[in-house]
């Protein structure tokens, strides 16, 4: 099983930006670090808040985008094997966290492109629930069905 550590200052990140949202959808992409075999820690993240409404979440690609991944990897110094883009992330406040047939369309055109050149890709769903961020994991690796990861929550930093 695949695993996503979720660090406690992203969850709080995460948190905020959801309440500002409110039933908006919102999302960005993830940037992290792969721990062990199997384990990655989601190092950093991008919002996006524009292209989301109450039913749907619309993933634009932007300089500022481009911008943040640059300083990424930069700041990791270009170690892309510990280092890299791990995928998507996007709200589903008023859904279940289950990937709906549009964002399982989204990723595998992610994970089939050449150009993103990933070997996997993953689409963490999240939502406040009873004031807490509850989320769920999925993998997209090419030529295999759709895993369920597991998130595991960091407490300590």
């Amino acid at each position: 099983m695949i695993k996503l550590i979720l660090p406690k200052a992203i969850e709080q990140e995460l948190k905020k930006e959801l309440i500002v949202a409110g039933t908006q959808e919102i999302g960005g992409v993830l940037l992290g670090e792969h721990v062990s075999e199997g384990v990655f820690r989601i190092s950093d993240f991008t919002i996006q808040r524009s292209g989301g409404t109450v039913v749907s979440f619309i993933r634009h690609i932007h300089q500022s985008l481009k911008n943040h991944l640059t300083d990424f990897f930069n700041k990791t110094k270009c170690n892309y094997t510990k280092f890299n883009y791990l995928g998507e992330w996007h709200s589903h406040p008023s859904f279940e966290l289950t990937p709906s047939i549009r964002d399982r369309q989204t990723m595998w055109q992610i994970v089939n492109d050449p150009t993103v050149g990933a070997n996997f890709v993953m689409l963490l769903l999240v939502k406040r629930n009873e004031g807490e961020v509850e989320g769920s994991v999925s993998i997209f690796v090419p030529g295999n069905p759709m895993i369920l990861g597991d998130l595991i929550r960091e407490e300590v930093e």
